[in-house]
Order: structure tokens, then C-alpha cells, then sequence
């Protein structure tokens, strides 16, 4: 995603398909793909289809349509997941030949357009440096300033994704400070399920019973939630076992790669004994929830106060 911009100053390419995690990061990446191709009269020369129109014949006809009224044209594809083979087929016959004033853009938030013959755009989370230059930037736009810690916390929080980090900077850049801490931080920005659950973990690691139950207590009690910690510790237990690389594992667990990254670092904080009784407490808690013997509010402190002690 960082090259996009220097890329496209040199050549538009026939088709970009964008793949990753950040949802923000493909908007973006579509902006600069039309401003690239100096788009006019978009009701006429940008045509999107979804799960709901995508028929490949429609597709393809729209591709092989000159533009009107402009040099070039944009197809964007938004996060099919519905593609059969024929769908495929089509698609790549059109990629080897397509016509030069068409770009076609696909987003494929689902990995399902690994086969497409296109020019890769990464939408996966940026790295910790670019975000703090980001958030660093944007602050100072408004006259205002963020210390080092509290810039952490801000991308912490939001689990390194640009889209979360850059509604919380909505919200931090009309405060009446000039100076942004990591209390502001702490008071002010929402956090991600997913960072709190990686805070609860490392809490359970230090034997933080305290820090635990609040941040259990801070969480819906609800099925998404138990969801997220029953897999959260399988993730642990998986990574302190296997000696895959981090994205070889993410695709045999269908996560992303940065799941695991962060479950390894969380994975030493335990033994790996302590790992297989966890991650046996989990199966035997599952087990109880689909057959009713259990509530999901009472497992969560159950698993809770299980790790706790284990």
C-alpha cells in the first residue's frame, strides 16, 4: 500500500486486486487508483459490483465498454465471496487481453482472487512506524501534539488498524488540549475487542486476578465475546507447539498472520504444560455450553478464574 501512490505515477495498471485486514486501507487505495486514472463522469465510467449483481457476463461487457466522456474507466469487484468456476475462468481469459481504458479493481477482503493475473495492493495492517508518523502528522495539523506513550496506546488499542485509529483521531483532535497523553488515551479511545482480549491474556499471565476481572467485567458477556476468548487461547496453545512459521499457521487456523505474531509473544508467558491444561479446560467448557449445562457469562469467569490457577 505504501508504493500504491509511487506506482501509479508511473503506470495505471489493467487490474489492481487488493487484498488484507484494514478496511480503510482499500478505500484509500481505490482513491488513489481514480485520481490516477483521472476519472470523469463517474455514474457513467465507475461501475461497482457485490455479491448481489456479480454476474461475470455483466462484468466482463463493462470491462470491454469504452469510457464516455473520459480516458479511462474503473471496474471496481467488492468482496465477492459467491465465485465459481466459470466466474473464474472468464475473468482470467478477460486479465490476459483487457482492454487498455479499463482498470479493474477488485477487493478481496476473502482471499478469493489469489488466481487473478493483477498487480497485488496490500490493505494489511501498516507497521507500528508508519502509524505513528500518521497519527503524528494528522495531530499536527490541528495544532496539537501526542506523546511517545500515548501514541502506543492509541495504536495498541486499535489493534494496528489504520481505519480504528483514524476514527479515535477524529475524536482526539477537537479535545481543548494541545498536547495529547496516555490518560487521554485511556479515557477517550474506544478499544478493540480483540486488544482487550490480548490485554486480558497477558493480565492472566502475571496472575493479575484483579486487572483480569476488570477487564472481563468491562466485556459483553455474550457469544461473540466467548467466542473470541475460546479461540484466543486455542491460538496459544497451537502456537507454542507448532514450529510453522506465523503465516503458515495463520492459513491453517484461517487467521490472519498477525494473530498469530502476537499469540506467540503472549505464548511464552506460559508453560507449555500449562498451555495443554488450558487448552483442555477450553473443549471441556465448550462442551458444557452446547449441552446446556453451563450459561456463557458463568464460563467466561469459569475460564477466567481457570487460567488464573491452572
Amino acid at each position: 500500500m505504501k508504493t500504491l501512490k509511487t506506482r501509479l505515477t508511473k503506470k495505471v495498471e489493467t487490474c489492481y486486486c487488493i487484498q488484507g485486514e484494514d478496511v480503510l486501507l482499500y478505500d484509500k487505495a481505490l482513491e488513489l487508483i481514480k485520481n490516477a486514472c483521472a476519472l470523469q463522469m463517474e455514474e457513467f465510467n465507475f461501475i461497482v459490483f457485490d455479491d448481489d449483481n456479480a454476474n461475470i457476463d455483466l462484468i466482463i461487457n463493462s470491462c470491454e465498454t469504452l469510457p464516455m466522456g473520459s480516458d479511462k474507466k474503473v471496474v471496481l469487484l467488492k468482496n465477492l465471496t459467491k465465485i465459481t468456476e466459470n466466474f473464474k475462468k472468464k475473468l482470467q481469459e478477460y486479465t490476459k487481453k483487457p482492454v487498455e481504458s479499463t482498470c479493474l479493481v477488485v477487493f478481496d477482503f476473502y482471499n478469493k482472487f489469489d488466481f487473478l493475473i493483477a498487480e497485488k495492493v496490500s490493505a494489511k495492517r501498516l507497521d507500528e512506524k508508519s502509524l505513528s508518523e500518521i497519527i503524528s502528522s494528522t495531530l499536527k495539523a490541528h495544532g496539537k501534539t501526542i506523546t511517545a506513550e500515548a501514541c502506543q496506546k492509541l495504536i495498541d488499542s486499535c489493534c494496528d488498524y489504520f481505519s480504528l485509529i483514524k476514527s479515535e483521531l477524529d475524536k482526539l483532535v477537537v479535545v481543548d488540549e494541545d498536547e495529547i497523553t496516555a490518560k487521554m488515551i485511556d479515557d477517550l479511545v474506544c478499544k478493540e475487542t480483540e486488544f482487550t482480549v490480548f490485554e486480558l491474556t497477558d493480565a492472566l499471565s502475571r496472575r493479575d486476578a484483579n486487572k483480569a476481572v476488570s477487564l472481563l467485567n468491562l466485556m459483553e458477556k455474550d457469544t461473540k465475546t466467548y467466542t473470541l476468548v475460546l479461540n484466543h487461547f486455542r491460538r496459544l496453545f497451537f502456537a507454542s507447539i507448532s514450529d510453522l512459521s506465523d503465516k503458515e499457521l495463520a492459513d491453517l487456523l484461517s487467521v490472519k498472520e498477525y494473530a498469530v505474531t502476537k499469540s506467540r509473544a503472549l505464548a511464552k508467558n506460559f508453560s507449555k504444560i500449562q498451555l495443554k491444561n488450558i487448552y483442555e479446560m477450553l473443549n471441556d467448557v465448550d462442551f458444557y455450553i452446547k449441552n446446556g449445562q453451563m450459561q456463557i457469562e458463568n464460563a467466561l469467569y469459569y475460564l477466567i478464574f481457570g487460567v488464573l490457577y491452572c
